[in-house]
């Protein structure tokens, strides 16, 4: 501890408040140093080390030829261990630092100008070793009382701490961005061996060590020959620690670097990908703060090769699917070039037949299909053409002066049978345009049709719209449709190639998912663009835009651009699949019903041809189809197809197997997947036969008679079981006898339990009393004008008039007749002013009154179109009103409450 200043002397009045450094000074025997005892200084001096001491701030005094120095206490931290130092030489006290800072201080003394050093860097031992530091530091003369220089007066701080944060800042930002534009694990380690490089003085050395086989392999260096560290070892505890062997300097001194620390190198997942061995710095403590400074290089090292392998597997990723989608492209270019002549030979001797006389109505209808569906091939084969094609570069546009607006309506003219035919409204706008065009003809139609199918496999209410329009550079054709549109996280594949959109409700699942693909390289060909808006059940609008373009040939004045025969035999696949030509025939044996579920129209005419003269035959599009089909009548045996829209095979199987009552209808499963695989699967879900396509019509047939007669003996057996006790519980046989067509008692999944056959019911002794009136049930509520509305619809309305009190035989009457004038407000309702179906339902006490109201205007849908049942089915159970409107058209369903 200091000794106390001497009361009432010069001292303790010179020294008085200067803290520790006060009391040192008051303490020392000035009396043998040069400037003598303290009674005897100057004013000069005695003036200056009040200034000292009376300073919060660092500050040193020096005086005389001796350099003896004056420091308050903010100086002595900065000497550390050499305090005090107070009345020493202090050439002597920073004799380490004194080549730095006497050149400023004889420039001070000498001039008796003021310095001004920012963060001048001085190496100080004042913690036991030579340390790295930097002060920001200012030099004055100090005077004497007869004006001359007498000594040096200096204010300093130390800055040590802001300069190496701000380094070691900058290496961190190096070390962020070494990685930017490196494409591999060897150039990342480069990229951040440079950038640790920039920093020796923190980082005097470092070593990159990455995970091998269970053991750590030494991948980099920097600051330090490769061969001083060992190239392999077995785990981190292999690693130096200490490393004064290595012979390696560093820091600001060139001081040997005595330490290194070993870090780990961790991934996004949590796993070690390796160690970084970082040399410490000699002149500096290896601290809290410099420990974490290197556990921030260490992340740093270890993101940047995170991200170099994340780089490295998605670039082997795309290099795996580009080499797939080109072994694809080259697969179906082979397989292509091998079906063109089978093709050939198929359709040409088709087609001399067909042109010759005397071909009896049968066989001509027979192969009429074999073609139509050979050319439905031989179009999907040069789809597949193009597409090689344009893969290997060897397709161009072939431009000729077309006079594009009559040529586009030509094209769009051809689907206009099929369109209408499925009850869409197509109008086609193709006026004029301001300057010549030059197109490739095949490829302009390939574009628009395309379009105009896509529009009319997915739009089922409304209709299509073709515009042709020119601008001053480019031709704009755009075709929209009040279809059921595309989600907004699918726009941006739709135009990828063999990419559809999951759970998209279609016309049919025909197709391979290149159509739009080759819409996109064709236009691409003509130095065009594509592009798409849509709307969730709004519809979609495609617009393509290609340049005027020069001729590259002469075009055939006399013979313009016409529609191929391939664009017409698109048109006839679509009217046929809209509206398939019925072909009845007498069966033999009219008892037994074949339900056939296919999506295909020329499949469901094909089937009915073969099975109709056997048995009787009712079709169905889809699952759904069938399974309102079912309701109104149970089938002998079903035979459906797999992939279809909205409900495929595998779920109309399931649907038909939960229920008890249709768990015995045999089903037949039709399907293009052939393999033990796919037949298992089948077998798997409950199908109780399985046959693959291209099948033999014989096949079939025996098939089915085995599956019919198989289901007649089950039936046969359960009705020869002895009826229940009276008072047991009822149980059905499984499959319920036959009352007729129209005997829909049989179905439980779709009828009331109510329906079914029930047990004797043992007479009670006295009438139950009457249940007391109902109260008033209403709602309503709005959906959109889709078919998808209708399960939501039915499911609002079964818990209501359940809640209500009906009897399950009239709240399933009145589920049906309700379900039905919903559908027809979404089928006939064209062009509505709202998107929207409103429905009301008031059961009271006497009678349920159910209102359907659509915003469309009515029109009516021709025999061929409809399902033949909508009125009818209706009126069967309740009375039906329609009042239509230019704003739409309510329905209002009245039935009275039943006993």
């Amino acid at each position: 501890m200091a000794p106390e200043l001497p009361a009432g002397s010069d001292a303790a009045d010179l020294f008085a408040g200067g803290g520790e450094a006060g009391r040192l000074m008051a303490a020392h025997g000035w009396a043998r140093t040069a400037v003598g005892p303290v009674e005897s200084w100057p004013q000069g001096l005695r003036f200056a080390v009040r200034t000292v001491l009376a300073s919060r701030f660092p500050m040193v005094l020096t005086w005389g030829p001796d350099f003896l120095q004056f420091y308050n206490d903010a100086y002595a931290p900065f000497i550390g261990a050499k305090h005090p130092a107070i009345g020493e030489d202090i050439r002597v006290t920073l004799a380490e630092g004194w080549d730095a800072l006497a050149g400023p201080v004889e420039h001070a003394m000498a001039t008796r100008e003021a310095s001004w050093l920012p963060r001048l860097p001085l190496l100080l031992e004042r913690a036991g070793y030579r340390e790295e530091t930097y002060f920001t530091v200012s030099h004055a003369p100090a005077f004497g009382d007869d004006g001359t220089v007498a000594g040096m007066h200096a204010v300093c701080t130390e800055v040590t701490g802001e300069v190496l944060g701000e380094r070691r800042q900058e290496l961190l930002h190096a070390l962020s961005t070494a990685d930017g534009a490196l494409g591999d694990e060897p150039a990342v380690l480069d990229g951040l061996c440079a950038a640790l490089a920039g920093d020796p003085l923190d980082v005097p050395f470092a070593a990159v060590y990455l995970d091998d086989d269970g053991g750590l392999r030494r991948a980099a260096t920097v600051g330090c020959a490769p061969e001083r560290l060992p190239a392999t070892v077995a785990d981190a505890a292999g690693l130096p620690g200490r490393v004064s062997d290595l012979r390696i300097v560093g820091g600001m001194w060139e001081d040997r670097v005595r330490h290194a620390v070993a870090l780990p190198l961790t991934g996004s997942a949590g796993d070690r990908v390796g160690v970084l061995v970082l040399g410490v710095s000699p002149n500096r403590a290896l601290d809290e703060e410099y420990r974490t400074f290197l556990a921030l290089v260490a992340g740093q090292v270890a993101s940047a090769l995170g991200n170099a392998r994340a780089f490295e597997a998605e670039r082997r990723r795309a290099e795996s699917l580009a080499e797939l989608d080109r072994a694809k492209t080259a697969f179906f270019s082979d397989v292509s070039h091998e079906l063109r002549t089978p093709l050939t030979l198929l359709l040409g001797p088709i087609s001399d037949v067909l042109a010759a006389e005397g071909l009896p109505p049968g066989a001509r209808d027979q192969l009429t299909l074999a073609r139509r569906n050979g050319q439905r091939l031989q179009r999907l084969v040069n789809d597949l053409m193009d597409f090689a094609s344009i893969e290997a570069g060897q397709a161009s546009a072939v431009r000729v002066a077309t006079d594009l607006p009559a040529f586009t309506a030509e094209l769009a003219g051809v689907l206009r049978a099929g369109a209408e035919r499925a009850g869409l409204s197509l109008t086609v706008d193709c006026p004029p345009l301001p300057h010549p065009a030059a197109v490739d003809p095949r490829m302009w139609e390939k574009v628009v049709l395309n379009l105009l199918s896509n529009a009319v496999k997915y739009t089922f209410v409304g209709g299509i719209e073709v515009q042709l329009r020119g601008t001053d550079d480019a031709v704009e054709l755009t075709v929209s449709d009040t279809g059921i549109g595309i989600p907004v996280e699918e726009l941006p594949l739709v135009f990828d190639r063999f990419h559809r959109v999951a759970g998209s409700l279609a016309r049919n699942r025909e197709g391979t998912g290149i159509g739009l693909a080759l819409v996109r390289e064709l236009v691409a060909l003509h130095g065009g663009t594509v592009g798409v808006t849509s709307e969730p059940g709004r519809g979609s609008t495609f617009s393509v835009t290609v340049p005027y373009g020069t001729p590259d040939a002469a075009g055939d004045a006399e013979h313009p651009a016409a529609p191929s025969e391939a664009a017409r035999g698109t048109a006839d696949v679509w009217e046929t699949d809209a509206a398939p030509r019925e072909q009845p025939a007498e069966p033999t044996d009219s008892s037994v019903t074949v339900l056939v579920v296919d999506d295909n129209a020329d499949m469901r005419t094909y089937l009915t041809r073969l099975l109709a003269p056997i048995w009787r035959v009712q079709t169905c599009a889809d699952g759904e189809e069938a399974l309102a089909a079912v309701a109104e009548h149970l089938p002998d045996v079903v035979v459906t197809d797999v992939m279809m829209p909205r409900l495929d095979g595998f779920e109309l199987l399931q649907r038909l197997r939960a229920d008890p009552a249709t768990r015995a209808v045999p089903v037949l499963m039709l399907t293009a997947r052939a393999g033990q695989e796919a037949a298992v699967e089948g077998f798997d879900a409950g199908v109780d036969d399985y046959l693959a396509k291209p099948f033999q019509a014989a096949e079939l047939i025996a098939r089915l008679r085995v599956a019919i007669d198989r289901a007649a003996g089950v039936r046969a057996a359960a009705g020869a079981d002895p009826a229940p006790a009276p008072g047991a519980p009822a149980g059905p046989p499984p499959t319920a006898p036959r009352t007729g067509p129209g005997a829909r008692a049989d179905v439980r999944a779709l009828v009331p339990a109510s329906r079914q056959p029930a047990a004797p019911v043992v007479p009670a002794a006295a009438p139950a009393p009457a249940p007391p009136a109902p109260p008033v049930h209403f709602d309503s509520w709005r959906f959109p004008a889709s078919p998808r509305a209708i399960p939501g619809l039915r499911r609002a309305l079964r818990r209501l008039l359940e809640s209500a009190g009906l009897t399950e035989d009239q709240a399933y009457d009145l589920l049906l007749a309700a379900c039905e004038a919903a559908t027809n407000a979404v089928e006939h309702a064209q062009d509505p002013i709202e998107p929207f179906i409103d429905v009301t339902v008031e059961a009271s006490a006497t009678g349920v009154v159910i209102t359907v109201r659509d915003y469309g205007q009515w029109r009516e849908r021709g025999a061929s179109m409809d399902r033949g049942r909508g009125s009818t089915l209706m009126s069967a159970f309740a009375d039906i009103s329609a009042v239509p409107s230019p704003e739409g058209t309510t329905v209002t369903i009245r039935a009275s409450r039943a006993a």
